[in-house]
């Protein structure tokens, strides 16, 4: 059961992502994630300049007369969302609310891309992973959906606590028959997915939302501190001096880059939806 607490905050998110997605980015979604192939829509007769390549030799054997396929573009899209629900995603330098962490950060991210894709007739489906897949919803496309979607990324309790990112991308290789787009949503401090990554992004197109916090990025020396692992209990005492946090997170990129996805980091201090735009425009110019 939700708290009266978390119902306003689902509520906020809905409401937040619905609008920013209709005045911001939803014309830089329908560039970036153009439709998934051409289908057949109709034979009509030969002219010139037309390529030969269409040409229907049955139909030509049929008639004598030369006759070219036609086609569309088939523009309905499966898009599947891959969220990290792992302990590591309750971190944040928090906010007024107290809600403003990474968690909050992926719903809103999440309920954008939703919103996104069913404005633009798309089906959208959801997987909650940790260090297993802990939740799949299958696509669906109707607006009560994306209010799901935000639910369940906001709410869900895990049952694992670490995170592995290679679970979910392995389980999306396997169950997803047609060509999709993914969208994974992680602070992926885990093992290095790359080869996973490889694999899922060498059929399917592949974006790689990167959620961070600016406490995980200072670099400020304040000497020994100690720190408790989110996703496993341990505490350890770290000399601040000898930690170079955007070092780590660059190459963190980078290694993701390399599998084949467009990579985009998101802080808790960002705007999701501008984030978001950018990395569309991104997208569309690689295209």
């Amino acid at each position: 059961m939700l708290t009266p607490e978390e119902l306003r905050q689902i509520q906020r998110l809905s409401v937040q992502a619905g609008r920013r997605v209709d005045s911001l980015f939803a014309g830089g979604y329908r560039s970036a994630f153009k439709g998934r192939g051409m289908e057949f829509e109709e034979v009509r007769p030969y002219v010139e300049g037309d390529d030969v390549r269409h040409i229907d030799w049955n139909v030509m054997a049929r008639t004598d007369e030369a006759h070219v396929k036609v086609f569309q573009e088939e523009r309905e899209l499966t898009i599947m969302l891959a969220i990290d629900v792992s302990g590591s995603m309750n971190f944040g330098s928090g906010g007024a609310d107290g809600f403003t962490d990474k968690k909050k950060q992926q719903a809103r991210i999440a309920g954008a891309l939703a919103y996104a894709a069913i404005r633009n007739n798309d089906r959208v489906g959801l997987l909650c992973f940790s260090d297993r897949v802990e939740l799949f919803v299958p696509p669906r496309k109707n607006r009560g959906h994306a209010w799901r979607i935000i639910q369940e990324v906001f709410t869900h309790s895990p049952e694992g606590r670490r995170t592995d990112v290679g679970v979910a991308l392995e389980e999306l290789s396997r169950s997803l028959k047609r060509r999709a787009v993914v969208c994974v949503v992680s602070d992926f401090l885990g093992e290095n997915p790359r080869r996973a990554l490889s694999v899922l992004s060498a059929r399917h197109r592949t974006h790689c939302f990167v959620v961070s916090d600016p406490l995980e990025t200072s670099s400020k020396n304040v000497g020994l501190i100690e720190l408790e692992d989110a996703e496993s209990g341990e505490r350890v005492l770290l000399d601040s001096r000898d930690w170079s946090p955007q070092k780590w997170h660059g190459q963190r990129e980078a290694e993701l880059r390399k599998s084949g996805a467009l990579v985009s980091t998101i802080s808790t201090e960002s705007d999701p939806f501008l984030a978001l735009m950018r990395h569309f425009r991104n997208a569309e110019r690689r295209r």
